[in-house]
Formats: C-alpha cells, structure tokens, sequence
C-alpha cells in the first residue's frame, strides 16, 4: 500500500502540520478542551511513528492526509466555536483511521489490501462517532460533565448525535472516495525497513471449531422445532397485524419472518449448510424483537436492552463470519486474533449507529406524515443504551462465540472460491 513518501518538500509540509497539530493540543491543555489535546497527541503519534520506526525522518505520510487530519482545527479557528463531530471533523477522523491501519499493517502480522483498507476506514469512522458518543454520555452521568447532558431537553440532544453520526457516515463515503484515488493513481513505492515478516504457513493458530447445537442441551431436532414453533408466531403476529390495520406490527413481523428464513436459502441456494443452533440463534433475535414490540418493551424496560444484545451478537456473528471468511479466501488479507476481536467490535458498533440513523429517519418521517412509527427513538439516554448494549453483544460472540463460526467460514470460503 502506497502510503508513505520519502521526499524533503513532503517532510517540511508534514513538520509543519506536525507543529499545527502540537500548538492545538497546547491551546487545548490550557482551555480545558481536552478533546482537542487527545486528538492531536495521537495525530502526532500517528504521524511520526513511521519514521521513529524507519530510523529515516523523511518517511512521512503524503502532506494532504496532514491536511485532512488538520482541517477541524482550521475549521475551529475559522468558526471560533468548539471543536465537534461535523462532516470535517469526521473526514479527518477517517484520514487519521487509515494511517492507524495502515501503520497497524507494517508494524505487525496483520495484512490489509487497499480496497478492505477503505471499507475498514469507513467503518472506523462510525465506530469511533459512537465511542466518542458513549464516552460523552458515561462521563455526563458518572462524573456531572457537560458534553452531551448540557441542558438541553433529550430528544433535542438525540437529534443532534443523529446528526453527527450522519455527517460521519457522508465523511467515510467521502474519504473512501479520496483514498481510493490515492492507492489508485500513486506509483510510490512503500518502505520495507517497516514491514515485519508475514506469518509463514503453520505459525497461525488454527481457531478450533465447536458444534453450538451439541451445546445447548436439547437435539437439532428440538432446535428445529423451537424454529418453527417462533416462525409460527410470528406469522400469527403479522395475521393480527394485518387485521388490525397495525402498519407498524405488519412491517416488523413480516421483516423477522423473512429473515428466519435466510439460513434455509442460504443453505439451499449456496449450499453451506447452517447448524440448527445457529438458525435458533437468528430466529430468537428477531422473534424477541417483535415481542417487544407488541407491548413488552413498554411492559418490561429491561427488554429493549436484552433484545439489543442479543442482534448485536447477531450481527457480530455475521461479522466475524464476513471476517474470517476473507482472511480464509484473500491470500494477501490475515487477521491475527485480536484483529479479529477489535474488528468484530467495529462492525457492530458502525452497524448500530447506521440502525439508529435509520430508526431516527423513520421517527421523523412518521411525525412528519402523522402516522405511528416504525421504528421510535426515545432520547439520547435510549440511543446510548442501546449502543452500549449493541457493544455488550459484540464483546460477547468475539470472546467466546467465534469458536462456533469457523465452520461455517470455512464453508463460505471454499465456496468463493470454487
């Protein structure tokens, strides 16, 4: 990946970039914006990392990514407001989240191609909204600080994250674009002095697969039957829906249904076979969802948290398959085990802001037409909650999940690549 340019102009621009990034962390020490102190120090870290490694301190990364990581700070001085998650800000979040990977892929054994890079960096970017985010919120309620909780009435402060986790969606798309261009047209060549070796056949740990459904105490059979037992259910949800005239209950018990019908066609279709317990586990997912949403979400606050873990361990689960399913069939892709981890991690934490900006964009729509929502946020407090949960999840299928997906991924891989 062509990222890094040994040149003396390139040098003198990124030290002069450098020197922005270090006086905006000074100004910020002393003002207390201590968001501007902790973006900036690990900018520069960032920055000069490669050449601290390579020994060489015109190993830089090309001027205009500096640019983009430095371009919040100039839009903060030009708008004399604080610095916050715009489209800018988030821009240079991406920029600054691929030369992370990017280092990340000479300094050890994990191998990234340019085009996952991008798709990484974008998924970087909405993780990092929604971290920086649960982080305001815990510090507002655990210690009485003023970053999300300020005052404002919940829904105003709920639409104004939408709005941030928007403009970092707008800004992954935008630097995907950028640095597409970038790996594209650059003839730079890279700097070996900071590649390590690459794992060499039979250093990897294999990751052991487990079969979940001898695990669960009850028989595939069983399994199979607790399947269609909640597909039943749910197609009786959406009966009563329809005679009802409940659009809401149709369209969320008509959507579960047909996903507990993806490991059938997938199985059919693509022939990998998917174990009972894995279809049980989808199944259950969406099944609890659609429980909440005939009353008991109002009846037991508890239940939108539940519901949230266990899709997030859902999606994580998809996630990782996803992940490991590339790492099998890319020859020039690895993921070492805690690139697994935090990956995994990432997905599910980029997919859980996409679902609230959708969650949010149907609740507006709905106020807007006068009609019962969809989906319905409920506040910042539910936005977080729900995000932290949708993290619980995700933590919980890459620590001790995985083992019961290998097979599956290696299915998925041998069927890419025959």
């Amino acid at each position: 990946m062509p990222v890094f340019i040994k040149s003396r102009a390139n040098t003198l621009l990124s030290l002069v970039f450098t020197l922005v990034l270090g006086g905006t962390a000074y100004t910020g020490f002393v003002t207390g914006r201590y968001e501007s102190v902790l973006f900036s120090l690990v900018a520069i870290a960032i920055v000069i990392i490669p050449a601290v490694i390579a020994r060489d301190p015109t190993v830089t990364p090309p001027w205009y990514f500096l640019l983009l990581i430095c371009l919040p700070i100039l839009w903060d001085v030009r708008t004399v407001s604080s610095l916050r998650l715009g489209v800018v800000p988030s821009l240079s979040l991406a920029t600054l989240g691929l030369l992370l990977m990017v280092e990340i892929h000479y300094l050890t054994t994990l191998r990234l191609a340019p085009w996952f890079t991008i798709v990484l960096t974008g998924v970087f970017t909405l993780a990092m909204a929604a971290v920086l985010n649960i982080v305001r919120w815990i510090s507002d309620v655990m210690f009485g600080t003023t970053f999300l909780l300020n005052g404002r009435t919940q829904d105003a402060i709920n639409t104004a994250v939408m709005i941030e986790f928007v403009a970092a969606a707008i800004a992954g798309v935008i630097a995907g674009g950028i640095f597409y261009l970038h790996f594209r047209r650059s003839s730079v060549s890279t700097d070996n002095q900071l590649r390590v070796d690459p794992p060499t056949a039979g250093t990897e740990r294999n990751a052991q697969s487990h079969v979940l459904s001898d695990r669960l105490g009850i028989s595939p059979q069983q399994q199979r039957q607790a399947v269609r037992t909640m597909q039943v259910g749910l197609a009786l949800v959406f009966g009563c829906g329809l005679w009802t005239v409940q659009v809401p209950l149709v369209i969320n018990s008509g959507v579960a249904l047909v996903i507990t019908f993806v490991p059938a066609v997938i199985e059919r279709d693509y022939g990998i076979p998917i174990e009972p317990a894995l279809a049980l586990w989808l199944t259950g997912a969406v099944f609890l969802h659609v429980l909440g949403t005939v009353g008991l979400y109002g009846l037991i606050p508890a239940w939108d948290s539940l519901t949230h873990t266990l899709s997030a361990t859902v999606v994580a689960a998809a996630g990782y398959t996803f992940l490991r399913t590339i790492h099998l069939h890319a020859s020039s892709i690895h993921f070492p085990p805690w690139a697994m981890f935090v990956f995994t991690l990432m997905v599910v934490l980029a997919t859980g802001v996409v679902w609230e900006i959708l969650e949010f964009a149907l609740d507006q729509s709905a106020l807007l037409l006068g009609v019962d929502p969809v989906l319905a946020q409920h506040g910042i407090d539910d936005t977080i909650i729900d995000l932290i949960f949708n993290g619980i999840g995700s933590i919980l299928v890459a620590m001790w999940g995985t083992v019961y997906l290998t097979t599956v991924s290696k299915r998925l891989a041998n069927q890419l690549a025959h």
